[in-house]
């Protein structure tokens, strides 16, 4: 529920949920259409969807057992990707793995001064690979949460709260904007270890870069304006589509109203809508022309 979900949203839902479904089992038995009528108001139904049939596999298949690490939740419950199932297994199962999320992203972006698209598929694996290396093996559940709390908080899009942020010594964003002179590694800060960093009077590189490297951010590309928000850097939005759609609403005298149901995959799946078709732009014209239509 709190994937794209404010917690003050999601509160009174997930009280109402637990309460009607208290366990796996029970979740697995009640249907597609109730589930859909609890989560309504919470968009993205596509969660619901897969939480259902997660449900249904676990009581079903897996004899309600459930997977017992990040790579058994991917593998073998639907709707659970990398993050879903990192932060189940570091928050509810204890595993030493790292979570990524766009706060987290963030942090860690300007923190090690990575300057490379952020949704590049080299870049996604990067962050991966550098949040698995420096979760606390201890507490992975308090230290993920604490990242993204971070990032939610003081590491933010605009207006970041540098001067209260408790990573401000290690950050290569702060020491490019000239306001931090030293750094260590953010590992061994993590860590708490003893040996004390290395100062440095040079001019501070990247903390990503090897010969030929591709994470740094390159001196022409530096806003001065902009300070660490030069951080992270991320592509070209993809161009929202438009279309544009007739709708037949046909109400019966006692009240009922015809609807479809949606394909099982793809966008809003299986979900209930009236009956429409897409339009082109000639179709459109003659539309409006001749039936008087209204354009949804």
């Amino acid at each position: 529920m709190l994937q794209q979900t404010q917690v003050s949203t999601v509160v009174s839902y997930f009280e109402k949920w637990m309460s009607r479904w208290p366990t796996v089992e029970d979740l697995a038995q009640a249907t597609l259409e109730e589930v859909n009528q609890a989560w309504s108001g919470l968009g993205y139904y596509s969660r619901v969807r897969r939480l259902h049939e997660g449900a249904v596999k676990v009581v079903e298949k897996l004899k309600g057992k459930f997977p017992s690490d990040r790579d058994g939740l991917v593998e073998e419950l639907p709707g659970v990707g990398q993050y879903s199932g990192s932060a189940i297994a570091s928050i509810a199962l204890g595993q030493a793995v790292g979570v990524v999320d766009g706060n987290v992203n963030r942090v860690l972006a300007r923190v090690r001064g990575i300057g490379m698209d952020i949704s590049a598929p080299t870049t996604v694996a990067h962050m991966w690979a550098l949040a698995d290396e420096i979760v606390d093996a201890e507490r992975p559940g308090d230290f993920n949460q604490a990242m993204m709390e971070l990032g939610a908080t003081v590491c933010t899009p605009k207006a970041p709260k540098c001067s209260s942020c408790p990573l401000r010594s290690l950050c290569v964003a702060q020491q490019r904007s000239g306001c931090v002179q030293q750094r260590s590694s953010i590992k061994n800060h993590f860590q708490q270890h003893k040996e004390s960093a290395e100062e440095e009077t040079s001019t501070i590189p990247d903390i990503e870069c090897v010969a030929g490297c591709d994470f740094c951010l390159q001196k022409e590309d530096w806003d001065e304006s902009l300070g660490v928000q030069n951080y992270p850097v991320k592509g070209r939005k993809t161009k929202q589509r438009e279309e544009t759609t007739a709708v037949v609403i046909l109400e019966c005298e006692d009240g009922r109203m015809l609807l479809v149901q949606r394909p099982k995959g793809g966008l809003l799946a299986s979900l209930w809508e009236f009956p429409h078709i897409a339009l082109t732009e000639e179709s459109e014209e003659h539309w409006e022309k001749t039936v008087g239509g209204q354009s949804v």
